[in-house]
């Protein structure tokens, strides 16, 4: 049986810089990999199946795990098939890439088992079919992501250093956003930057890494806040709390602060609870780099 850790992610910062014409749009984003993840195990068997220890999360072929296996069967058809166990850690519809990162930890299994693995970027070009998050997490490593996604442009020196270890705390409320509707409200409700301008700002951080990245701000944030009230008050209120400034991340619901000094997260799962209910979620970790 052979084992894979499927990192959580964070767009520390997210540019809408235009529409495709495949009607996706195009991004330029800060994006880390986090400790906090899944793990995704994987067992030769004569078909693919999937189980796991969330009732939630769907075990049919709509699940990205069992999606990008078939994909990994289509780009190398003697691969063998076989048995999926995820345990899942990193709550759904938060955007976090959960889902993303577990299709992206089965093509790495499926490469190993395969005997010869075809390597990163074989890897990337299939999980480019899989979903737009995918292709970061073939490496899991702090980078600039382009395009929807698939062009993935790893950070320097410098910059990884800044991030590495850092610690943030991330929240969610007991509902999601779901990707497609957030980039819906963005359409109606939001203006895309100019090219120029996003890099500019992301070139400034990148002379500067010490510096909050969060600051570069998300453009997806504004119209999903129009709509989901619930999460501006949240994120506001636990700023409030702990003294940080809390973002939401992609294309939410979760958002996240990069830790200053020794916050109360005991009040603060307090004050989310007063506004989201019991079933707040909160959690400290730390970027991977």
């Amino acid at each position: 049986m052979h084992a894979e850790a499927a990192p959580a992610k964070l767009n520390l910062s997210l540019a809408v810089v235009g529409r495709r014409e495949d009607g996706f749009h195009d991004l330029v984003s800060l994006v880390v990999p986090l400790e906090l993840s899944d793990e995704l195990t994987f067992e030769p068997a004569a078909a693919w199946s999937l189980r796991c220890d969330d009732t939630d999360v769907p075990s049919d072929a709509t699940n990205l795990v069992l999606r990008a296996a078939e994909a990994y069967a289509r780009a190398r058809p003697d691969c063998p098939r076989g048995h999926f166990m995820l345990s899942k850690r990193i709550p759904s519809g938060a955007g976090l890439g959960g889902g993303s990162s577990d299709a992206a930890a089965a093509l790495r299994l499926l490469d190993r088992a395969s005997g010869a693995p075809r390597g990163p970027e074989f890897l990337a070009a299939v999980a480019a079919e899989v979903g737009s998050d995918c292709p970061f997490f073939i490496r899991r490593e702090p980078a600039v992501m382009r395009g929807r996604g698939e062009r993935i442009e790893p950070l320097g020196v410098a910059p990884r250093r800044a991030l590495a270890g850092r610690r943030v705390l991330v929240v969610k409320p007991p509902f999601g956003v779901p990707t497609p509707e957030a980039y819906a409200l963005f359409a109606r409700h939001g203006a895309p930057r100019s090219p120029a301008q996003a890099e500019a700002l992301l070139s400034a951080w990148l002379a500067r890494p010490e510096s909050d990245p969060s600051q570069l701000g998300n453009d997806l944030e504004p119209p999903v806040f129009r709509k989901f009230l619930a999460l501006s008050v949240g994120l506001e209120a636990a700023g409030t709390a702990t003294g940080q400034g809390f973002r939401m991340t992609g294309s939410g619901s979760a958002g996240f602060c990069l830790v200053r000094g020794e916050p109360d997260v005991d009040a603060l799962r307090s004050v989310l609870r007063r506004c989201w209910g019991p079933d707040a979620w909160v959690i400290e970790t730390r970027i991977a780099a």
